[in-house]
C-alpha cells in the first residue's frame, strides 16, 4: 500500500488538490484533441516544418497585442490568429506566382515574422515579459484561456469530421481535387486555418516557441505505432495527453518549468518509437531483416 500511496501521491494528487494543475491538464488536453490530428497530417503532406514556420508566424501578432492591451486574451487571440493567416495567404501567394516554393516562402516569413515579434516585445516589455510570449504560462491557464482551447479543440475535431476524405485526397495527390474541381485550393486554406488556430489557442499554454513541439512530436512518434491515419491521430492524441501529463508531473515535483518539461516528455516518446515502435521502427526493422536474406 505503501508504493500505492506514494504513486497516489506523485501522479493524481497534484491535480486533485490544485485548480491550476486541473486547468493545466485539461488545456493540454483540448491541445493534443485538435493538435496532434493535424500534425499527422502535417507529416504524412511533408509540411512538418511549416508548422513551425506558422507557430513563428503568430508572434507579431500576440505581440501587437500584447504592447497594446498587456496579456489580454482577446487582444493577443486576434493578433495572432491576424498574422498567422497573414503569412499563410502571402506565402501562398508568393509560392504560385513565384517559383519558389511555399515552405521556402513559409520560411522566409517565419524568420522576419520571429524576429518582428521578438523586437517588439523587447522594446516595449520585459524579459519576463517575453519569455511569457515565447514559452507560455501553461500552469496559470485561467477559465477564458482553458475555453478557447477547448473550443477550438470542438471545431478542428468537427472540420476534420467533415474534411477527412478531402484532407486525406490532398494528401495523396494535391492535384487531384483541382482536377476534378474538388475545390483542392479551399480544402488546403480550410486546413492552414485549422493549424493557425491550435497554434493560436496552444500558444497561451506553450508559447510561442514551444507549441509546435505538442503538435509535431507526438504526431511523428505516432507513425511508428499505427499504420492507419485514423490510427495515428488517435495515438498522436493519446501521446501528447501522456507527455503533457508527466511534463506538469515533472514541473510540479521538481520545480522546472513546465513548457520545456511537457516538450522533453514528448521527445522522450519519440526516441522511444524510433527504437521500439511496432512498425518501420529499428526494432521491427532488426525483427525483420534476416527474412530478407531467405
Amino acid at each position: 500500500m505503501t508504493l500505492i500511496a506514494a504513486a497516489f501521491d506523485y501522479a493524481v494528487a497534484p491535480f486533485l488538490d490544485y485548480g491550476f494543475m486541473r486547468r493545466a491538464l485539461v488545456g493540454c488536453l483540448a491541445l493534443s484533441l485538435g493538435a496532434c490530428p493535424l500534425g499527422v497530417l502535417l507529416v504524412l503532406r511533408r509540411m512538418s516544418l511549416v508548422g513551425d514556420a506558422m507557430s513563428h508566424a503568430i508572434l507579431p501578432g500576440a505581440a501587437v497585442g500584447f504592447l497594446l492591451a498587456g496579456f489580454s486574451l482577446f487582444a493577443m487571440t486576434v493578433g495572432s490568429l491576424a498574422t498567422g493567416l497573414a503569412v499563410a495567404v502571402l506565402a501562398g501567394l508568393v509560392s504560385r506566382f513565384t517559383p519558389l516554393r511555399e515552405d521556402a516562402s513559409f520560411a522566409a516569413f517565419y524568420l522576419s515574422s520571429l524576429g518582428l515579434g521578438v523586437m517588439l516585445v523587447s522594446v516595449h516589455g520585459s524579459n519576463i515579459d517575453l519569455l511569457h510570449v515565447l514559452f507560455g504560462t501553461v500552469l496559470a491557464l485561467n477559465d477564458p484561456a482553458v475555453l478557447l482551447m477547448a473550443t477550438i479543440a470542438t471545431v478542428t475535431m468537427a472540420a476534420l469530421s467533415l474534411l477527412y476524405r478531402p484532407l486525406i485526397a490532398e494528401c495523396l495527390d494535391p492535384g487531384f481535387l483541382r482536377s476534378v474541381g474538388g475545390g483542392g485550393g479551399i480544402v488546403h486554406m480550410l486546413f492552414v486555418t485549422l493549424v493557425v488556430l491550435n497554434l493560436v489557442g496552444g500558444f497561451q499554454a506553450l508559447g510561442t516557441l514551444m507549441v509546435v513541439g505538442i503538435m509535431m512530436l507526438p504526431a511523428a512518434s505516432s507513425r511508428f505505432w499505427a499504420e492507419t491515419v485514423p490510427g495515428q491521430m488517435a495515438v498522436s492524441a493519446a501521446i501528447g495527453l501522456a507527455a503533457a501529463m508527466v511534463g506538469l508531473l515533472v514541473s510540479y515535483h521538481h520545480d522546472l518549468p513546465a513548457s520545456p518539461a511537457i516538450i522533453l516528455s514528448a521527445s522522450a516518446v519519440y526516441a522511444v518509437s524510433v527504437l521500439l515502435g511496432r512498425f518501420d521502427s529499428v526494432a521491427a526493422r532488426a525483427v525483420l531483416r534476416p527474412h530478407y536474406h531467405h
